[in-house]
């Protein structure tokens, strides 16, 4: 048999880089610690104590007048006054922040700094008309409802979430669990746990260990970065002498607020005994963390990420928080990406619509904005480090942005079904699993009869 010999040409490489609608900048050069005594309050504050977390603790801001003596005359007054207006008739969480995170804030422009407008709102960010959408609530995933002890919630069926305390380092400004999480303010009375934590801490170990289908724990709160770490240790340790209990995720945003916690030595020793105990039982530990910004991503967050690494955990990923002046473009949403990946190893893992809280609205996106974001920064990072774009539906539980199975664009109503039922729904019939569950666009993004729509609902219901 003839042997075809004949060689097929014509292929010549015509690709290059070529101007994107997206330039990735690289590995920042200038990756540094922001020099925090350019600020008036901190200029002679030394880097012993900076890095210490209980001068960070203990000069934390909590009102106006300790704003004021960080920033000086960098702090507009007009914007004093407006943050006034909005902690006594907006503000749904108190004021607390700690120094880290004042110091990423652009002292120059704190009226548009995307940071300080989801750390300490101002009455004039929010929208004038509808400050809250006619159907907000202040547990808008309805968690409590899905307890199944106090403090742990059971929605899916594989998965829990224990809320193990109510408090934070720092107090955002979008709190999901705002009904919880911090102290009471002039618009919202707090709920308190009822029972005692060392008694709920032990209800919520023995329903575990009674409930052989659920694997994975996310033990939050509040942060467990407020928990002492022999508390915590403790916690998790007894997770992981659960058979079924094979992922625990611990929720943080006090690894990026607050990283000098997460470097102390005895947090250090009992997260490694932690990590250890979990590798022993080969179950996946990780620490799931908060940011909305690259400002936020700092060489002390990048130091406390590779400690937490380097002693076993299994990944630090994120879940932030898509919010309308803080990081809705792609530039702004990509630019966070590349400085978790590149300059922190944190793995961008999920962006959630923010949730329909009370006094919410000016920071929410409609569903199609959302599908746009996810659109626009596919292709850009890698496959496994593309953040998915999810919408928390209430009485359904997370869905990328593109699951919806119906939208209504006009009256802003998109439509979402699961194939679980929640921990509430026990042995209802099959037809529970498809049924539909609404989840609502902000009405300001609403063509006008939209807008109209919303308008004589609200009022009926006002009137009724």
């Amino acid at each position: 048999m003839a042997t075809v010999t004949t060689k097929l040409s014509g292929r010549r490489p015509r690709a290059a880089a070529v101007p994107q609608p997206y330039r990735y900048k690289g590995r920042r050069r200038d990756f540094a610690e922001p020099d925090w005594r350019r600020l008036p309050g901190y200029s002679d504050v030394t880097e012993e104590e900076w890095a210490s977390a209980k001068w960070q603790r203990l000069h934390s801001v909590k009102n106006l007048d300790q704003l004021r003596s960080v920033y000086g005359d960098l702090l507009p007054e007009a914007l004093v006054e407006d943050i006034t207006r909005d902690q006594r008739e907006r503000a749904t969480m108190s004021m607390l922040v700690t120094p880290q995170m004042l110091n990423t804030m652009d002292e120059n422009d704190l009226w548009s700094d995307p940071i300080r407008r989801y750390m300490i709102p101002c009455f004039s960010d929010r929208h004038a008309e509808w400050p809250s959408h006619p159907l907000s609530e202040r547990d808008s995933l309805h968690e409590a409802d899905m307890w199944a002890v106090e403090g742990l919630t059971h929605r899916y069926p594989t998965k829990v979430l224990a809320e193990l305390l109510s408090t934070c380092p720092q107090y955002c400004g979008h709190c999901t669990r705002m009904d919880l999480v911090g102290n009471s303010v002039p618009q919202v009375l707090k709920y308190r746990f009822e029972m005692k934590q060392k008694e709920r801490y032990a209800a919520i170990l023995d329903y575990l260990r009674a409930t052989d289908s659920v694997r994975d724990v996310v033990v939050s709160g509040g942060d467990v970065a407020n928990l002492p770490i022999a508390h915590l240790e403790h916690f998790v340790s007894e997770l992981l002498d659960i058979e079924n209990i094979r992922d625990i995720r611990l929720a943080t945003k006090g690894l990026m607020g607050l990283p000098q916690h997460f470097l102390q030595d005895d947090v250090l020793a009992g997260l490694e005994r932690v990590a250890r105990k979990a590798d022993e039982r080969g179950v996946d530990i990780a620490i799931h963390a908060h940011v909305n910004c690259a400002a936020s991503v700092t060489p002390l967050v990048a130091t406390a990420v590779r400690a937490l690494l380097d002693m076993g955990f299994r990944d630090v990923r994120n879940q932030g928080v898509l919010m309308r002046g803080v990081n809705d473009t792609p530039e702004r949403l990509l630019d966070l990406c590349f400085a978790l990946l590149d300059d922190a190893k944190v793995m961008p893992y999920y962006f959630y619509m923010c949730d329909m809280i009370p006094n919410a609205e000016h920071w929410r996106l409609a569903v199609h904005e959302a599908q746009a974001l996810q659109h626009a920064i596919m292709g850009y990072l890698p496959g496994f480090a593309t953040p998915r774009v999810v919408c928390d539906v209430p009485f359904v539980g997370k869905r990328w942005i593109h699951q919806v199975d119906a939208y209504d664009r006009v009256n802003g109503v998109s439509y979402w079904t699961k194939n679980y039922r929640t921990g509430i729904e026990g042995d209802a019939a099959d037809d529970a699993v498809q049924q539909p569950h609404a989840y609502y666009d902000p009405v300001y993004t609403l063509p006008q009869e939209g807008q109209d729509y919303w308008r004589d609902h609200t009022a009926q219901v006002i009137t009724a």
